[in-house]
């Protein structure tokens, strides 16, 4: 049985910072979050060498041995690249990053940790956590000073105890797990898990929605939670069969610096397909006298009346929930904001402009560009806002790299 993932990336700058300092990529055999250490100078650049060092391993046939070693090596390399870029420039004092990575082989998954990060499996209805955060309140918490619910609104939550900074002694925790098929990961940094309670991910993983749908979701959850701090999530299927995803995802700062892989780097192709099913209804006709005929067209008269006030009633309600919708596209090479959906029925359009922002397509990193250029499904207007100031961010930060001859995608 060939197992591989089916899986969706997605990051968001937050409600606060200007910068995205986290990095994530999802691949057929490697998914990876980083996250670059808040409030200090090059956590964007600390996360995104992460991902350029670890793309390059996201290939099969591999055994569990011989992944171990790989993500092993990768994380070190990465590591060893942070003392290199911090010993070139010394104004990068503090840089650092966290690492959740988990590599498949075959039917094994290969778990690197390090940093407050995490990963998750939800098994059968149930959500746990897989890793251990590496922080100064689990410390507290394995002291038994204060309890898990303390921990959450602890003043010092932020505080990591062991991240990658280039130092001999960053080494992540490693371990082995069982990849089944029909369990679902999520790997996120703490700009969801700090803000949206392990219940509420639990109810939105379980579902049943796409990696796609549950990750836009999840992120939703945390921008409405008001977390100000860069959120990045990961959410992947082990699947044997189907149509897996097989073109990496690269999100965060790492798409902005387009990091090496083997593959194209650009999302697959997503396309929407609106289907119709045709009912045919027979009609039967019996011969009678007169009067039975006329009752019976009477009474069918009065229930084509009832149908059709009935149907009229079911398409006004779907136009009026599609006026409610919202979603992000191109229009004139500019990032649009759009009511309703990406569809029409028939000759009736079921979208309207509402803004069409500045921001030019070819300003931002490739990844984005194909994500909005395939419409980006918001709950609401005030959330194709915060889409759209992360998309800006996004944008002069693509600029600036270009400007200092930096690659920032196509």
């Amino acid at each position: 049985m060939a197992l591989t993932f089916h899986y969706a990336a997605r990051s968001d700058v937050g409600l606060v910072r200007k910068d995205n300092q986290d990095s994530g990529y999802a691949g057929p055999h490697l998914l990876v979050v980083a996250d670059g250490m808040g409030g200090h100078a090059g956590g964007d650049i600390a996360s995104a060498t992460v991902i350029t060092e670890l793309v390059e391993i996201d290939h099969d046939s591999l055994t569990a041995a011989e992944a171990s070693a790989q993500l092993s090596r990768a994380i070190t390399s990465a590591n060893e690249e942070i003392a290199r870029i911090y010993s070139d420039n010394r104004e990068l004092e503090g840089m650092g990053t966290t690492v959740t990575a988990i590599m498949r082989a075959r039917n094994k998954l290969i778990l690197a940790h390090i940093g407050d990060s995490r990963a998750y499996l939800l098994r059968e209805g149930r959500l746990s956590q897989v890793t251990k955060d590496h922080s100064f309140v689990q410390t507290l918490i394995d002291e038994g000073r204060i309890t898990e619910e303390e921990a959450s609104t602890h003043p010092q939550r932020s505080v990591v105890t062991r991240v990658l900074t280039g130092g001999e002694e960053d080494e992540p925790d490693l371990g082995a797990r069982e990849a089944r098929a029909g369990d679902r990961y999520l790997l996120c940094s703490d700009g969801l898990s700090g803000f949206v309670a392990l219940d509420t991910i639990e109810e939105i993983l379980t579902a049943g929605t796409a990696p796609g749908r549950a990750a836009d979701d999840l992120v939703s959850l945390a921008l409405r939670a008001g977390a100000p701090d860069n959120v990045t999530v990961i959410v992947a299927d082990v699947v044997d069969t189907g149509s897996p995803s097989t073109q990496p995802q690269v999100v965060g700062s790492a798409a902005l610096r387009r990091p090496r892989t083997r593959t194209e780097d650009s999302p697959a192709a997503r396309a929407a397909a609106l289907t119709r099913e045709d009912v045919d209804e027979g009609v039967e006709l019996a011969e009678e006298d007169g009067s039975a005929r006329g009752g019976r067209w009477l009474r069918r008269i009065g229930a084509l009346v009832v149908g059709v006030l009935l149907v009229g009633a079911v398409v006004y309600a779907g136009y009026a929930w599609t006026q409610q919708q919202y979603y992000l596209g191109a229009q004139d090479g500019k990032v649009t904001v759009y009511r309703g959906v990406a569809q029409d029925l028939g000759p009736i359009s079921l979208n309207s402009v509402v803004d069409q922002t500045s921001i030019e397509l070819s300003e931002l990193p490739s990844f984005y560009r194909d994500e909005v250029e395939e419409t980006i499904s918001v709950g609401s207007r005030s959330d194709a806002n915060q889409r759209v100031d992360s998309l800006r961010v996004a944008a002069q930060k693509c600029g600036q790299l270009r400007s200092s001859g930096e690659s920032c995608g196509r």
